[in-house]
């Protein structure tokens, strides 16, 4: 998945940055509201968080501005302002999630993978692939029953290959949705990743290179 985080606080722009990273999670950022502009005219997000003071203003009215648009990505709001109005006002101008400062991060991390759940990109909870079951909910993979332990840029993989079973997912598109615009698209980040990733999956193997396109996973032939 990847995201876009609208914060003017630089450290805490930071920190929240590096928690979804260390998630597995691909990350953009900006620090006020024209810049979010166009990261969101250029790039498709599964989820953004804005803080809700901006220099340019009230990250409310600009959000307010993104539905009447019609961009329906789902949104979650920071804000120091915990008000029963300010909560109400956040969810009616168009947020999907509204978490009031000081937070914790692994909150935060949470409530972002429970709104890409709900926003219906990830369907089903559970992909089940022969003897392979990919858990979204939990984050979890296991293969013949036995937990695998996966980083999570390899979950994040993982998930997006099985979203696309039995269909070729290009290289380009696990480069945009799993990395971020820090990552160089002519290196060979996704290649060492699928790497590992065939090596924690085991025999036989379930990701198969499709030459100049990308990846394909498809379930283990029981009789080979």
């Amino acid at each position: 998945m990847r995201l876009l985080v609208v914060e003017d606080d630089p450290d805490l722009r930071f920190a929240i940055a590096a928690a979804l990273r260390g998630a597995g999670l691909a990350v953009d950022v900006a620090a006020d509201l024209p810049a979010a502009d166009e990261a969101l005219f250029v790039t498709r997000y599964d989820c953004v968080i804005f803080d809700r003071m901006l220099p340019a203003g009230d990250a409310l009215d600009f959000v307010g501005d993104l539905r009447r648009s019609g961009q329906m990505v789902p949104i979650l709001f920071l804000t120091g302002r915990d008000s029963l109005t300010d909560r109400v006002d956040g969810f009616a101008g168009g947020g999907d999630d509204y978490l009031v400062k000081p937070f914790a991060l692994p909150e935060l991390v949470a409530r972002v993978h429970a709104l890409c759940r709900r926003s219906g990109q990830l369907r089903p909870p559970v992909h089940v692939l022969g003897d392979l079951e990919i858990d979204t909910a939990r984050r979890q993979v296991r293969r013949a029953g036995v937990r695998l332990m996966l980083t999570g840029k390899e979950f994040a993989v993982l998930e997006i290959l099985a979203v696309h079973a039995d269909q070729a997912v290009q290289r380009g598109v696990l480069v945009e949705k799993c990395w971020d615009e820090m990552a160089e698209p002519n290196s060979n980040v996704v290649e060492v990743l699928v790497s590992q990733l065939r090596r924690k999956l085991g025999d036989p193997p379930l990701i198969h290179t499709v030459r100049g396109v990308g990846y394909r996973l498809e379930a283990a032939d029981p009789a080979g």
